[in-house]
């Protein structure tokens, strides 16, 4: 009855704001629905001028995707916004709605920022009050098995069972459609994703991964280990919340040390990344009670303001180097590896890890004791190298079928250009030589790794309306990550150019039988390799058709677009007419 009255409250009230959230009413046991929330916002919104509530493009869930933007002098266009030289940061909440402290901390930290008048001139906040607004209504209290709270919350996959956390290159959902969206209108140089973590038990109440170093623009990266992240931990120490990184642990417990994590462009942090912004995906504690924990995200986020504004200048003139330094960058890292030669010592707060008999199945099984709380030296990796480099070319060239293609660079904000009139280009085409697919599904995906190609120079055909895409601009990572077939998350990864991988024409044996004969009576250079070809796989002299394919295969009666990847590398410059 209460909870009803509440949202009956809420629902009437006009003018005057509501003093508490839902998570503050229900005694700090509660998370705050999806229509509380929005009502909430759209109170601030009513009440303080400063605060605007904008309406993007839909979920799969039917509910169009928000953003509160809190502005001090009350301009809230991102143009204006950035001419003006001030600094933005973008807060996401309820990518996965089971891990909620973040939607009701944020709720308290605009209220407050409005209601104090504590909103900074030099920084814009901006603020999604709930990314997977379709998890958030598959509320339930079970489906976090390991979760200290609250009472209930939402789902992790959205109404199409995805993680959201993992389309931000594929792109299958309309919620991803509307988060570049917003990410890219407005451009934020800091980005900050909140979690709730899983895996080992142990003293703190806040993890952090930030975007990783190694991977990050130097300029950024620099500025990130010895100055952000720095001040991150010193100020949360000071408010009572000590952090470490992420608990990735290379072992079943921590003691055996913990690595970083390389976050591909997939997730939030590794997408933003691409686009030369400093992510963070902080990650409080589960079994930590849900007010504690509700309280350090809201106390982060807090240090993050105040931090951003002291390194406002700073923190736009290394972006717009960045910027600049990636339009103008040559090689690109597209795959990377743990170096795990090389460990930094970290100070550790832990619980003892012991064995006892399980009451289930009578064997050992692990528990974490928490009256023998220790803190003591472990091993940290956090070194990781490229694994593969790519040179970029010129300009990429898309053929204009590969409309998905062409819609998510445009929408991360990437110059498409198109020909204006047909051509024979000399490009860089790629053959996919080797891959390997996973035996089950993904996120709806049958995804490809280890991908082998074999570059060939060929004179392409090209059309007016295909498209070019020239690799001179600040989306220059976007554009590299996803277009470079061997890159970790790459379109062809995701399945986009799947259509060719199968051959459309083949052969009939008995008929190619007298053809194939001609070919090697004429051609003493087919018959040599052949002959190779039987000596090096001794079981092809017994199959006749494995010979006649390898005839066929290395005629011209092959297909030629057969596992070529449809887009071209244009490697010297030269002049297109285009529109």
């Amino acid at each position: 009855m209460g909870r009803l009255f509440f949202i009956l409250f809420l629902l009437t009230t006009t003018g005057a704001l509501a003093q508490q959230t839902p998570f503050e009413h229900s005694n700090k046991k509660e998370t705050a629905t999806y229509t509380e929330v929005i009502h909430h916002y759209q109170s601030l919104a009513k009440t303080y001028p400063q605060a605007k509530l904008i309406t993007y493009g839909p979920t799969d869930f039917g509910q169009p995707l928000h953003l509160l933007v809190l502005s001090k002098d009350k301009v809230f266009d991102p143009v204006a916004i950035r001419k003006s030289n001030k600094r933005i940061l973008l807060i996401n909440n309820g990518i996965h709605p089971g891990e909620p402290e973040g939607i009701d901390a944020s709720m308290m930290l605009a209220r407050d920022l409005l209601k104090e008048n504590k909103l900074p001139k030099n920084v814009v906040i901006c603020i999604i009050p709930i990314y997977n607004i379709d998890g958030s209504f598959n509320r339930g209290s079970t489906s976090r098995a390991n979760q200290n709270g609250p009472i209930a919350y939402g789902f992790r996959g959205n109404s199409k069972n995805y993680d959201l956390n993992r389309d931000f290159i594929k792109t299958d959902s309309k919620n991803s459609q509307s988060f570049q969206e917003i990410f890219n209108t407005w451009q934020p140089e800091i980005f900050v994703d909140t979690h709730t973590s899983n895996g080992a038990d142990y003293q703190y109440t806040m993890t952090l991964i930030p975007t990783h170093k190694d991977k990050l623009q130097p300029l950024l990266s620099t500025y990130l280990t010895q100055t952000l992240v720095p001040s991150l931990y010193q100020e949360m120490e000071k408010k009572g919340y000590e952090m470490i990184p992420y608990v990735n642990s290379i072992g079943e417990t921590p003691d055996q040390g913990i690595t970083g994590f390389m976050e591909s462009p997939r997730y939030s942090t590794g997408y933003a990344a691409l686009h030369n912004t400093i992510g963070f995906m902080p990650e409080t504690h589960m079994l930590k009670s849900f007010d504690k924990r509700v309280d350090a995200t809201y106390k982060l986020l807090q240090t993050y303001i105040d931090v951003v504004v002291r390194d406002a200048k700073l923190i736009g003139e290394n972006k717009k180097k960045a910027d600049e330094a990636v339009a103008l960058q040559q090689n690109f890292a597209i795959d990377w590896k743990l170096n795990k030669k090389e460990s930094t010592p970290l100070m550790f707060k832990g619980y003892a890890a012991k064995q006892k008999p399980s009451e289930v199945s009578g064997l050992d099984r692990l528990y974490y004791d928490r009256n023998e709380p220790y803190t003591k030296e472990i091993k940290y990796w956090n070194t990781f190298e490229p694994a593969l480099t790519v040179s970029k070319p010129i300009a990429y060239l898309i053929p204009q079928a590969w409309t998905k293609v062409v819609a998510l660079l445009k929408l991360n904000q990437v110059k498409v250009q198109q020909l204006s009139r047909d051509a024979v280009i000399p490009v860089e085409m790629y053959y996919i030589n080797d891959y390997k697919t996973a035996t089950r599904p993904f996120e709806g995906h049958y995804l490809h790794t280890a991908v082998k190609v074999n570059p060939t120079l060929q004179n392409l055909p090209c059309y007016a309306g295909d498209y070019i895409v020239y690799v001179n601009q600040a989306t220059n990572r976007y554009i590299v990550e996803t277009l470079e077939p061997q890159a970790v998350d790459s379109f062809f990864n995701w399945n986009f150019f799947d259509a060719i991988l199968g051959m459309k024409e083949h052969f009939s044996a008995y008929v190619f039988e007298d053809t194939a004969a001609e070919l090697l009576k004429k051609d003493p250079a087919l018959r040599e390799k052949l002959e190779k070809e039987k000596a090096a796989k001794p079981e092809m002299a017994k199959d006749a058709e494995a010979q006649l394919d390898f005839i066929y295969k290395n005629s011209s009666y092959n297909e030629k677009t057969h596992t070529r990847y449809p887009i071209g590398r244009l490697l010297k410059e030269q002049h297109l007419t285009l529109k």
